[in-house]
């Protein structure tokens, strides 16, 4: 897709990601890019002219696109022919036709799936999925989280990192044999990405669950610095009042980012078998491109 020889692609950091080493990760077979971040587009186009001399490979540009030199290094980069553009902080739709009448490849940064699928509709090349423990902006799934529900990779993600098993909760959760309220398991079937909370994290006992009034009025206290007693007495039995209850408003429904995932009640014989399966496929089509 990009006529590179290596599936590298540089970060469009700002303030280093200059012209210098746009060239020198391009020169070594990955992507090049420059990042614009918030300057302007006089700067971008010397920076774009200096790697031109640098390298006779692919390399692009990082357009930020909260900047307020967003527009005119858009236009720039067309007028440049600038191989890839790669954008963040925003939705580069507006643009996608002037980048493709130009032949640029498009290829927006993504932290969440709604954005993936938005990005997919309107033209995008192809899509870089960043996790929540990447450098700079970021938004709240991990990376092990938001790449396998953008390409619908599951468990086999794991097992090409090196695992050897996994250990799966929430996808258990919403199975025929769970003794679990049927409100419970179809909130994580309505489950998107972007749903699940965090609370507890100034307490030093940090819980993952769906967000709902108790999570909020959780938070809300928990960032007014209420006492960690008064914070315990909102969550004491919300296990079970989601559980056995099936009360999804003030209970505690625990549950992982991967929830979004998860889209119909199955058996635990089903799942088990997609999970493999699902795997097996993928794995040996990893092996064939090897």
């Amino acid at each position: 897709l990009l006529g590179i020889e290596s599936p590298v692609v540089q970060g469009g950091m700002a303030w280093v990601a200059e012209s210098h080493l746009a060239a020198a990760v391009s020169n070594a077979g990955g992507l090049g890019i420059i990042g614009a971040a918030s300057a302007p587009a006089e700067w971008v186009r010397a920076q774009i002219q200096e790697v031109k001399r640098r390298t006779d490979k692919p390399f692009g540009v990082n357009i930020m696109l909260i900047s307020p030199y967003a527009k005119e290094v858009a236009e720039l980069v067309a007028e440049e022919k600038v191989p890839v553009v790669t954008t963040g902080a925003g939705s580069p739709e507006k643009y996608m036709s002037l980048w493709k009448e130009a032949g640029i490849k498009v290829i927006p940064v993504v932290a969440s799936v709604a954005l993936a699928k938005r990005m997919e509709r309107c033209g995008a090349d192809a899509l870089v999925a960043e996790g929540t423990e990447a450098g700079g902006h970021i938004g709240e799934n991990t990376t092990m989280v938001l790449v396998p529900q953008v390409v619908d990779a599951g468990m086999a993600a794991a097992f090409m990192l090196g695992a050897e098993g996994v250990q799966i909760g929430t996808r258990f959760v919403a199975s025929r044999e769970a003794q679990v309220h049927e409100n419970y398991k179809n909130c994580i079937i309505k489950a998107r990405d972007i749903d699940s909370r965090v609370t507890g994290r100034s307490t030093g006992h940090p819980v993952r669950a769906l967000r709902n009034q108790m999570t909020k009025i959780y938070l809300e206290k928990e960032q007014a610095g209420v006492p960690f007693e008064e914070l315990e007495l909102l969550t004491l039995g919300g296990l079970r009042k989601a559980v056995v209850d099936g009360d999804v408003t003030n209970g505690s429904v625990m549950a992982g980012q991967s929830a979004a995932m998860v889209k119909e009640i199955l058996s635990c014989e089903e799942i088990i078998q997609n999970l493999t399966e699902q795997a097996e496929k993928l794995l040996k089509g990893v092996s064939k491109h090897e």
